[in-house]
């Protein structure tokens, strides 16, 4: 890890070195700078601390206290500004420096945000709305205003997003009722790699860190290569700082539930373009307890992360390296209960066996996970650089990632780790994004990754293996003034070698001509290729009606789990099996889209149709004599296949009615039917479709309150998780899931003094009447059944309140020269 940091910190110096010396020579023919002032169209007052930001750079300025902005060092090219502030509509305006130094901006009062800036996916930055494909925009005020246990947790309420959970600590993201290897999560520019086939495995990323998150809903294959069917979930970390800012931000946060306490602190600067961030995060959390169980045992984890970025922003573009080394050890809730009183029990060493005892109190209330348990390491270090090359950009990201994953499942050898993964994957994409011309914009490349596993553990459920994937991709947009059409191809090839693994009878690795030697996993070598496209157009009716329509082909090949799995997986309790007879994924996906942005009324109405050929997916397997297929004591399951049909949508609708603008009532509404083609009722529904959810949001927002308080709001949220019965029954797989009510409540403000932010408040109470549930995606549903009640699994949080507190440090004034 230090000699890939150090490598790609060469790197940048050489490239700086390579660039100053060429541009040496005519510096003012390649630089120049955008000026100008921001006031408000209404008042013609100025308005302080707008952000106008240029994403394809990745660099911005913000406005002082008499409106005045400028960007210097800039490239004579075409770029999209955009320009943004709380309480005003957001300004996008393609601007050409070579013949534009200075760009004056007019904001107009808004009560909704009502567009956004989105660089997913897309050939270059564009607007939301005049973009073919669904993309939901989540901002920075809204994830720090929710109270969440992880990131994927933070975005589980937006519509068409939901959440594969084992308790408070590990989600996985699933888009449009599909999950795992089919939504790809992109962090620092690169694709998240860690055991994402895990139910149990989850997303690697410290959500203190995360800035803002895009979720492109459809087949994103295009830009993503394989695995992207569902589509991708794109976490961008914090902009980099306006020349001559030096500021930093402290975070506290409280949850009462499970005791949860959060904090983190970053240190982040720009002199003359050379920038740096450093980050440093930890989280904790004790069991959460709900009405029925109680306390849920051995649910608690411990998250720490440490990361940071240096890099330049010149006239020629950028270079940032990103680090990070992230760490989580999160408790494994087994369920398992004492017959008599059915409280949780604690496995203990009783002598040489293994036993178990009532957990306590204390056991309850303890921030360190007992025995069984993970502990997972993922280390990442990301070269991203943007090179203006004659009006275009040429675009190259190379990283490395390292994912350690460890699980400690046996009570007699609490130091001795069971599994071990150890995943090194490294990441390339480089890509060129022509010139305007014509408002054609058109952008080709090649990206994919390498990867090396191998199993460090005493336990086996992957074999040791290396893949390597290589995709081509084309994508070209056209605007014709209201009209934005925009399509691409891409082509994916992806290698996989499996490893042979012998055993002996003490499940000791061994090598294949050892007598008694026992076959784990067989070697193989798969080929899978695939071709994957889009083509699409969003119209602008009006200022304030659009409509979009949209037509792609996505592509998946099976992961190593799906093709060769032969063990047990303590996070499931699960024996699975995979199969190497599975073929990969096609799917043909149609989206509609129609909008109203109005000054009072808000509202987008999205439809899918998704068909996937060969979809996979796992199946509990019955024994030969009725029940279920038991192997090393756990429920058999395998992958198999079928033709699959998905279709939905969301709906959401924000009123803010005039004269009472300081007041939104906003209601989404999410649905996926999901089932396979030609199947009879028990096997018809796929596995881990969402239930329905509408969401129901009452929102009062001040912009001004007195002189010390800004941008202050009460919210009360119901949300309703619809009775999932429509469910995958063959062979006990899964089971219908009733639904629930939830009440929340949040408020907070900002503190304010001569004109800057001092710090911030939120609260927030979830779940309010403590309402016991469960999610149809919980894989804690599936747990044992409490004799004492007779209900089955354990059931997911109850009421939490949560206290989060922001202070801002500005370092500006005492370091600017």
């Amino acid at each position: 890890m230090k000699k890939i940091c150090l490598i790609m910190f060469g790197i940048i110096v050489f490239i700086s070195n390579i660039s100053d010396t060429f541009g040496a020579t005519d510096d003012t023919a390649v630089k120049t700078s955008l000026s100008g002032r921001v006031t408000d169209k209404k008042t013609g007052e100025p308005i302080p601390g707008v952000a106008i930001y240029i994403p394809d750079l990745q660099t911005g300025a913000s406005s002082d206290d008499k409106g005045n902005y400028k960007i210097e060092n800039l490239p004579r090219t075409k770029v999209l500004v955009q320009v943004t502030s709380i309480g005003y509509n957001l300004i996008a305006q393609h601007i050409d420096l070579a013949t534009t130094t200075t760009k004056d901006f007019e904001l107009t009062e808004s009560v909704a945000e009502l567009n956004e800036v989105v660089v997913t996916g897309l050939s270059g930055p564009a607007e939301k709305d005049r973009t073919p494909t669904p993309i939901t925009a989540v901002r920075h005020i809204e994830l720090i205003r929710n109270s969440s246990t992880n990131i994927i947790d933070a975005l589980a309420e937006e519509p068409g997003v939901s959440q594969i959970t084992t308790g408070a600590g590990i989600s996985k993201p699933v888009i449009r009722g599909l999950g795992y290897n089919r939504v790809v999560t992109v962090h620092d520019g690169i694709r998240q790699e860690g055991q994402q086939w895990g139910d149990e495995h989850g997303i690697e990323i410290d959500e203190y860190s995360v800035n803002r998150v895009e979720i492109l809903k459809g087949p994103a294959s295009l830009a993503y290569g394989s695995d992207a069917m569902a589509g991708v979930i794109n976490m961008i970390s914090d902009p980099t700082l306006p020349d001559g800012k030096i500021m930093g931000n402290i975070l506290a946060n409280y949850q009462t539930n499970n005791g949860l306490l959060g904090y983190s602190a970053d240190f982040a600067g720009n002199r003359k373009g050379f920038i740096w961030n450093a980050r440093y995060s930890n989280k904790m959390a004790h069991a959460y307890k709900n009405r029925y169980d109680g306390y849920v045992f051995n649910s608690g984890y411990n998250e720490n992360t440490l990361s940071g970025m240096i890099g330049l922003n010149k006239s020629w573009g950028y270079s940032h390296l990103i680090a990070s080394a992230y760490s989580l050890t999160p408790g494994i809730v087994e369920g398992e209960r004492d017959s008599l009183t059915g409280k949780f029990l604690k496995p203990v060493d009783l002598n040489g066996s293994e036993g178990a005892v009532l957990a306590t109190d204390k056991d309850f209330k303890s921030y360190t996970p007992v025995t069984p348990y993970q502990k997972v390491h993922h280390y990442k270090a990301v070269l991203n650089n943007n090179f203006v090359i004659d009006g275009g950009n040429l675009k190259t990201i190379f990283g490395f990632q390292q994912n350690q994953r460890q699980e400690y499942a046996d009570i007699l050898r609490k130091d001795q780790y069971g599994l071990y993964f150890l995943l090194n994957t490294y990441n390339y994409d480089v890509r060129y994004l022509l010139p305007e011309m014509n408002k054609y914009n058109i952008s080709f490349g090649v990206n994919g990754m390498r990867q090396i596993s191998q199993n460090k553990g005493i336990e086996f459920l992957i074999p040791d293996y290396n893949l390597f994937d290589i995709g081509g991709f084309a994508i070209v947009k056209k605007n014709i003034d209201k009209l934005d059409i925009s399509g691409g191809l891409r082509y994916d090839t992806r290698f996989e070698n499996g490893k042979d693994l012998y055993l002996n009878n003490n499940g000791e690795k061994v090598d294949s001509h050892t007598a008694g030697a026992i076959r784990q996993f067989k070697s193989f070598n798969s080929t899978y290729s695939g071709i994957s496209g889009s083509i699409g157009a969003a119209y602008q009716i009006s200022g304030k009606v659009f409509t979009k329509f949209n037509v792609s082909r996505g592509f998946r090949a099976p992961n190593i789990a799906e093709i060769s799995a032969n063990g047990v997986h303590e996070g499931t309790v699960n024996y699975i099996i995979g199969n190497p007879e599975l073929k990969p994924e096609n799917s043909l996906q149609f989206d509609y889209a129609f909008g109203l942005n109005t000054k009072y009324l808000t509202g987008e109405v999205d439809l899918f149709s998704n068909k996937i050929y060969n979809y996979i997916y796992q199946r509990k397997l019955n024994s030969v004599f009725g029940g279920d297929s038991i192997r090393d004591g756990f429920s058999t399951f395998n992958y198999v296949s079928g033709d699959a049909l998905l279709m939905g949508g969301e709906i959401s609708v924000d009123l803010h009615p005039h004269p009472l603008d300081w007041l939104h009532f906003k209601n989404t509404f999410s649905y996926v039917s999901a089932t396979q083609k030609g199947q009879p009722d028990s096997t018809r529904y796929l596995p881990f479709t969402p239930a329905p959810k509408f969401t129901s949001e009452l929102r009062a927002t001040k912009r001004k309150w007195g002189k010390s308080l800004a941008n202050s709001y009460v919210r009360f949220e119901v949300i309703s998780y619809f009775t999932q019965n429509k469910f995958y029954a063959a062979f006990g797989t899964e089971t219908a899931t009733p639904g629930a009510t939830l009440l929340n409540f949040g408020a907070g403000t900002d503190v304010t003094s001569n004109g800057k932010t001092r710090l911030s408040i939120y609260i927030n109470v979830n779940n309010i009447t403590d309402v016991a549930y469960q999610s149809h995606l919980s894989r804690l549903k599936y747990e044992d059944v409490n004799n004492v009640t007779g209900r089955m699994g354990v059931f997911n949080m109850g009421r939490n309140i949560s206290f989060k507190l922001i202070v801002p440090v500005d370092f500006s004034d005492s370091k600017a020269d």
